[in-house]
């Protein structure tokens, strides 16, 4: 009787603790997460008709929306693998034997900590059509370039993620690499193989949580920039940094609902389908190596 009793008592203990979370959750995600699907299916957010999926055919056939789309997915494509490679190399550089190294690795943190707000104005001074490098290219003898009114837009994009971006992922291939038994390497020199093969056939092999992980992180945070580019550019910056993310803050903006909230899920469906995924591949690579 005192073991059911107690563990009754553990049940409201637990469901105590686990309230103001969940009220929390139900509050601020499930809410806004039924209320928004249910605003993407109905004509008008205020005693609407019910269309079914006549918004989305209809944000399918928009060319803004296309548009934004198919820049973000390019950008997506471009930035991902840019940050796994130069961060797994970054971080290869760094888990050797270096002088300085603890003060490199101390740098890559510096942009996780820094305010969203310090870091815009600093790239403003320095892409601004009157900026830092315009300066110094004026200096040289050539003309200024208005970087975030041009095709370079893009690529000024591209720099800000991967600084913002880099020092993070530097830290988890860090940790990965430092997770490898050494002996695995000396097992593999006494047999004779190269550097080469000690990379591919240990350090990556060793590595696929950690490339996993970072890869999904990278494309979760590939969305996530827009702030920054807001901040630089506003509502309607150059054609080709528009991104999924301007065209829903302008529908917001323009209280368009059906459209704000179909984009929406439409961008949470390509992630979820993309995370999906990459766990069964990561899976069927786990199973293949052990």
């Amino acid at each position: 009787m005192r073991t059911g009793k107690l563990k009754t008592n553990n049940g409201y203990l637990a469901w105590l603790f686990l309230g103001p979370s969940l009220l929390g959750f139900s509050l601020f995600y499930l809410l806004p997460f039924v209320t928004g699907f249910y605003y993407s299916l109905v004509d008008n957010p205020l005693n609407g008709t019910f269309v079914g999926l006549h918004n989305y055919g209809a944000l399918l056939k928009n060319s803004s929306f296309l548009s934004a789309l198919a820049n973000t997915a390019k950008f997506t494509l471009l930035c991902v693998p840019l940050n796994l490679i130069l961060s797994l190399g970054v971080a290869l550089l760094l888990n050797q034997k270096l002088q300085g190294r603890n003060l490199f690795r101390t740098i890559m943190i510096t942009p996780l900590v820094v305010p969203v707000a310090s870091v815009v104005l600093v790239w403003q001074a320095f892409f601004d059509l009157n900026g830092v490098l315009n300066s110094l290219i004026h200096a040289l003898g050539y003309p200024p370039v208005d970087w975030m009114k041009t095709n370079w837009s893009r690529i000024v994009v591209l720099v800000i993620y991967l600084w913002k971006n880099i020092g993070y992922s530097v830290i988890l291939f860090l940790a990965g690499l430092q997770s490898i038994p050494a002996e695995y390497y000396e097992a593999a020199r006494i047999d004779g193989a190269s550097r080469r093969q000690e990379f591919f056939r240990i350090t990556l092999v060793y590595l696929t949580p950690t490339t996993f992980f970072v890869f999904v992180i990278s494309i979760i945070n590939s969305f996530k920039l827009f702030r920054e580019t807001y901040l630089i550019s506003g509502d309607y910056p150059h054609n080709g940094i528009y991104m999924l993310q301007h065209y829903m803050n302008n529908m917001f903006m323009a209280l368009d609902y059906q459209k704000l909230t179909s984009a929406a899920f439409i961008m949470a469906a390509f992630i979820v389908a993309v995370v999906l995924l990459l766990f069964i591949v990561e899976r069927k690579i786990t199973n293949m190596i052990n």
